[in-house]
């Protein structure tokens, strides 16, 4: 085979004309525009809204709590920053595994020599011409030891793998519970609206009687005028409460991932949302068993020891093999070709200290795990006894609010028809409507302070 065709098995080519260099050129131009392009509509993502429409309301979507779960897994934006933190961490694992391989590489150059001229020469040679080399090299390299860096490296990867796997697992957990807070949080602020609304209605009927009790001669200006400030009250309450509403649909709406142009309304009426028939011992030793933040120390605790041996491996020695082929032609002469073989050993024996440095850090970041893999342990005991104490106090409430309710609503109902025979006072018609406001709030709250409880211990087990 002569030396031209060895050099264009190995990639090296000459002779390209100013014409094929242009037109490449211009070839690289446009598709560097259309990748402009390409990447200017990627960008529009990132794009603010501008008009006043782009943000205002042009739905509410009614959702019950599994349809809001099932929206949250596909559009919350905490998920999909775990799962493309996931797909880094795999394509660092492929890096780290590819060190395995060999590599191999192709060089070429072409070189033209001129005339050394030595200090104070004049040479007047217009005809001679320098000589231009052409010169290419195939290699391919293997590191076939590194002193446990490369498997330390891949270890290292492997459990970075495993520790996003977790942490996406954890965040899916925590997205749930958001969800289901701010669904309850939606339902108690709808409540506290339709609560607020009949303390209206009921303050409108106290006005009318004392209105009609002043004109027929049996009741005084000063009820009036406290039916009227009842009223006054109960009107901003309702208010407060219709604000209340707004913002909890909004965070709701948020935490979905929605778009800002919707808004979202709870389908479900406010009901309990299960049992636990576990008890705290056993709900202890599950959440042990299952949460992901206590694996994840665990893992974080392991990439640190192989992080530590990466450091050191940097000045122990290492052994890698080579072969290459060479070809070296003057192109207006004969050239000459060759290849090689053999192994390297290179050893960065003295660093100043830098890899014991390295270790070292390493060594606490393996008892910083080890600390916070026991604090977390402490911090998830804590949740469980303070979610499980909640829920049994709050089955409580329900049955007490329950009761209060039924006995405010009998009170209201005599104290309102002793007032229209004037056996009662407007002050006591007032109080008994302020009383049977706080005991429906009451049981809503109680009803909702336990399914949040709820979901809270089915989070705390990774359960949920």
């Amino acid at each position: 085979m002569s030396l031209s065709r060895k050099l264009i098995v190995i990639g090296v080519g000459v002779g390209i004309s100013f014409s094929q260099l242009e037109s490449a050129l211009a070839q690289t131009m446009l598709s560097a525009e259309a990748d402009s392009q390409e990447q200017q509509q990627k960008n529009n993502s990132l794009q603010l809204p501008t008009s006043p429409n782009q943000v205002k309301i042009q739905q509410v979507r009614s959702l019950s709590l599994k349809q809001a779960l099932e929206l949250a897994a596909q559009n919350n934006r905490d998920l999909q920053i775990a799962a493309l933190t996931l797909e880094r961490s795999r394509s660092a694992l492929q890096q780290a595994q590819a060190a395995l391989l060999p590599t191999f590489g192709v060089n070429g150059e072409l070189r033209q020599v001129g005339d050394q001229e030595r200090p104070g020469d004049i040479i007047f040679e217009p005809e001679s011409a320098s000589p231009t080399f052409l010169s290419g090299t195939v290699e391919a390299n293997y590191n076939l030891f590194t002193f446990g860096k490369r498997s330390a490296q891949i270890n290292a990867a492997q459990e970075q793998v495993k520790f996003e796997q977790l942490e996406s697992a954890r965040i899916r957990q925590q997205t749930r519970l958001d969800v289901s807070s701010a669904y309850y949080d939606l339902q108690e602020a709808d409540e506290q609206v339709r609560i607020n609304q009949a303390a209206v209605e009921n303050a409108r009927i106290g006005l009318r009687d004392a209105q009609l009790r002043e004109g027929g001669g049996t009741g005084s200006k000063l009820d009036t005028i406290r039916a009227s400030v009842q009223l006054k009250n109960a009107e901003q309450d309702l208010i407060q409460a219709q604000t209340e509403q707004d913002i909890a649909s909004d965070k709701l709406t948020r935490i979905l991932g929605l778009s800002e142009t919707t808004d979202v309304a709870a389908a479900e009426p406010v009901q309990t949302a299960g049992q636990w028939n576990r008890s705290l011992e056993e709900s202890i030793i599950l959440a042990f068993q299952n949460r992901a933040e206590l694996k994840q120390q665990s893992i974080q605790r392991n990439i640190s020891s192989q992080q530590r041996q990466i450091a050191l491996a940097e000045i122990r020695p290492t052994v890698s093999l080579f072969a290459n082929y060479q070809a070296l032609s003057e192109l207006s002469n004969k050239g000459a070709d060759g290849y090689a073989a053999g192994a390297r050993v290179a050893w960065n024996f003295l660093d100043g200290g830098t890899a014991s440095a390295a270790a070292k850090q390493e060594d606490a970041n393996v008892k910083i795990a080890e600390t916070r893999f026991a604090d977390t342990r402490s911090q998830i005991r804590l949740e469980i006894e303070q979610a499980y104490k909640n829920l049994m106090a709050n089955a409580k409430n329900i049955k007490t609010a329950t009761a209060a309710l039924e006995q405010a609503r009998e009170a209201l109902e005599l104290i309102s028809f002793g007032y229209r025979r004037g056996a009662t006072t407007q002050l006591e018609v007032n109080t008994a409507q302020n009383e049977l406001t706080n005991a429906a709030g009451n049981k809503v709250k109680a009803i909702l302070n336990y399914n949040r409880s709820l979901t809270s211990l089915r989070r705390a087990i990774n359960d949920l």
